[in-house]
């Protein structure tokens, strides 16, 4: 186990209601690359950026999946075609956001990355917004993209201070 993630996790999560302190961690060691000897605080945020990209990523092409089901109400549809607006708009982002970052250029960098986590919430709130309240098929993914988009934000703040 590694103590960097421990350690960023919690703090991440103590200052963030919106991070829960187990989603951090398995998050994060789930990727390879976390299990490196020579593991800093800035290469941590940057597998935290790739992983919010490859969220987004596989969420746009869930997305697309959805739109190809026969029956599925036509507010939905609407809802999703949305939805994929936003996710295609949020891949390009945090690619720049990842270039910034790599760059030092972490203001922008949490910018961009704001957006992405602005986008999970709209996706998210839209299929709210009728008077029939629909059920989203999206609330699990739009959840980990935003607390992926948090915790991103988060390291990027402690590489900072």
């Amino acid at each position: 186990m590694n103590h960097l993630i421990q350690e960023t996790c919690k703090k991440s999560s103590d200052t963030d209601p919106n991070i829960s302190l187990n989603f951090c961690i398995s998050s994060l060691e789930a990727d390879p690359s976390s299990h490196s000897m020579r593991l800093s605080l800035t290469k941590l945020g940057l597998i935290s950026m790739n992983l919010t990209r490859n969220n987004v990523t596989e969420t746009r092409v869930y997305i697309k999946h959805l739109l190809k089901k026969k029956k599925i109400d036509r507010y939905i549809i609407e809802c999703l075609k949305d939805c994929l607006e936003l996710y295609s708009d949020a891949i390009t982002t945090v690619e720049e956001a990842i270039g910034d970052y790599r760059r030092k250029r972490y203001v922008d960098s949490n910018a961009k990355v704001s957006s992405v986590l602005d986008a999970s919430s709209t996706c998210e709130d839209g299929f709210k917004e009728n008077s029939r309240r629909v059920v989203s098929p999206l609330t699990k993914r739009n959840n980990h993209t935003f607390q992926l988009s948090a915790i991103a934000l988060s390291i990027t703040d402690m590489v900072r201070e």
